[in-house]
């Protein structure tokens, strides 16, 4: 199952990718606050889109940026299509890594969880 992520500069979309990766989950970052084409994150057809996201407050608490409120607000608008498409939406600002992580993984759980019993039932 292709888990996708997806999320603003700094919400935390590497860390999160690598705590699945460690957790046995294939996971991959989608840069698509970068990306001018609206759907960029469905390229490979993940099974579950995962977007997160993060307040300017948070990220200057995470890292150092150069940018302001305005280009937070271009990144918005280039994740309008993966915010509306994602199955799982996490503002990050007050979760640490694990707890995001972790959030992520009990979602994949009941999604799978869902899906076989839907399979089941077809």
């Amino acid at each position: 199952m292709k888990i996708a992520v997806v999320g603003v500069c700094a919400s935390g979309k590497t860390t999160l990718v690598a705590g699945l990766k460690a957790a046995g989950f294939d996971a991959y970052n989608v840069a698509q606050e970068h990306s001018g084409i609206h759907d960029f994150w469905a390229k490979r057809h993940p099974d579950i889109l995962v977007m997160i996201d993060a307040t300017m407050p948070a990220i200057h608490k995470r890292r150092v940026v150069y940018w302001d409120e305005s280009r937070l607000e271009v990144q918005h608008k280039r994740l309008a299509d993966a915010r509306a498409h994602a199955d799982l939406y996490i503002q990050t600002d007050k979760y640490n890594a694990a707890e995001v992580r972790d959030k992520v993984i009990n979602f994949v759980k009941e999604y799978r969880k869902r899906k076989t019993k839907g399979d089941e039932n077809s």
